[in-house]
């Protein structure tokens, strides 16, 4: 990706690590992996070898897992 195409770098300082978003959702990095493994994990990406998560795409990712459990559950209340 050339510079233009980059995030910038407000954005970049606010990506959480695994073991962040882990602690942040109260479940376990091998939960992130299992569900990312399934295609059902929020989309990151890596630096190094460390996988990184932006805020934005938490989000999204938190409104469909929602959106899928009232499809499944229809009756349930939050």
């Amino acid at each position: 990706a050339s510079i233009s195409e980059a995030a910038p770098v407000t954005q970049l300082h606010t990506a959480l690590t695994l073991k962040e978003l882990a602690l942040m959702l109260n479940v376990s990095i091998q939960a992130l992996y299992d569900l990312r493994s399934q295609g059902r994990g929020p989309t990151g990406f890596r630096v190094g070898r460390q996988l990184r998560f932006r805020p934005a795409e938490i989000d999204s990712w938190l409104q469909r897992m929602e959106e899928e459990d009232l499809q499944r559950h229809p009756h349930r209340s939050a």
